[in-house]
């Protein structure tokens, strides 16, 4: 039980990382074009480096996650990372969580549960 615990816990905090990277890249481009100065200003953007960094974190994180555990258990325990996600959007970013965001996040964490209880 311990080892399928840890394993739950190293995937999460991979998820939470890979959130944090996507919370960065938005910040970090707002707006984004194809056109040779906002390419020159994305590869000056130290929030996008940052969120970039933190993807390579996440990576190694869940590298280990998976070196732990079974790939059809870690993969769908990193699903939280839309769980994780929606949170950020909401309280950081403002965004409005619907009903059916809410009811999606939902079906994602029985999902996990479900899995979580097969292992």
């Amino acid at each position: 039980m311990t080892s399928e615990l840890l394993i739950i816990g190293i995937t999460l905090l991979a998820a939470i990382v890979a959130a944090l990277a996507q919370y960065l890249f938005k910040r970090s481009v707002p707006t984004f074009d194809f056109n040779r100065v906002h390419m020159r200003n994305l590869l000056l953007n130290k929030g996008l480096w940052a969120g970039g960094m933190a993807y390579l974190i996440s990576l190694v994180i869940y590298l280990k996650a998976l070196g732990s555990g079974q790939l059809s258990f870690v993969y769908p325990t990193f699903a939280s990372t839309f769980i994780f996600i929606a949170l950020i959007s909401h309280f950081v970013l403002r965004e409005k969580l619907s009903m059916g965001r809410i009811a999606g996040i939902g079906l994602v964490v029985l999902g996990i549960v479900i899995v979580a209880l097969t292992y």
